[in-house]
């Protein structure tokens, strides 16, 4: 499995496209980073499937 990724996701906040890149070498990962065009927080899941070989991303609001 290739360790990072690249992935484009929108703030959920203001639409703001935003370039991550994703380490998915320490399993699952729970994070928030703060959208450059708005300012506000935006959380992030990431949940690893080293089986088949997957990263799948989760986006929110940091309210929920």
């Amino acid at each position: 499995m290739q360790n990072y990724t690249e992935r484009h996701v929108k703030c959920p906040h203001c639409g703001h496209s935003i370039g991550i890149t994703l380490d998915a070498s320490n399993g699952n990962q729970e994070f928030y980073d703060d959208c450059p065009a708005c300012c506000h927080a935006i959380h992030l899941n990431m949940k690893v499937d080293e089986l088949h070989e997957k990263v799948e991303l989760f986006i929110d609001d940091n309210y929920e």
